[in-house]
């Protein structure tokens, strides 16, 4: 695959996965110093890896929750609890993800991202009300 199909189809599954509204916050906050970080992700982690037919988007999500809980990445965390909501993983299955992590991540890592988790949840039902 060319670069170009890749960055394209890496900017489809972006804008499925985190939707329109963040990816056109991360487009209009481009820089020329971020400019190129964000092509690579588009197309590499987007484009190839979350492209792949191998796993169900559902999988490869709660896989990335469980591996920002291990490296307690709080910021990317928040935005893929959102994101996992709205391709269809459950606030149970983020539980499930979130109680095993704490076995083998550590109870601190998991502690946090529950936490997060919890204001995420809280921030959305705010908003439908």
């Amino acid at each position: 695959m060319d670069e170009r199909k890749r960055y394209d189809e890496g900017m489809k599954t972006r804008r499925a996965v985190v939707g329109d509204a963040h990816v056109d916050r991360t487009l209009k906050t481009r820089t020329k110093f971020n400019e190129p970080f964000q092509e690579l992700i588009t197309r590499y982690a987007w484009g190839e890896v979350w492209s792949r037919p191998g796993l169900p988007k559902k999988t490869r999500s709660l896989l990335t929750l469980a591996m920002l809980t291990a490296l307690n990445r709080g910021d990317e965390f928040r935005m893929h609890v959102k994101a996992a909501l709205s391709i269809g993983v459950s606030r149970d299955e983020i539980q499930e993800v979130l109680l095993q992590a704490a076995i083998y991540c550590g109870v601190p890592a998991a502690n946090s991202a529950f936490h997060i988790a919890e204001d995420v949840f809280e921030s959305l039902e705010k908003k439908k009300s």
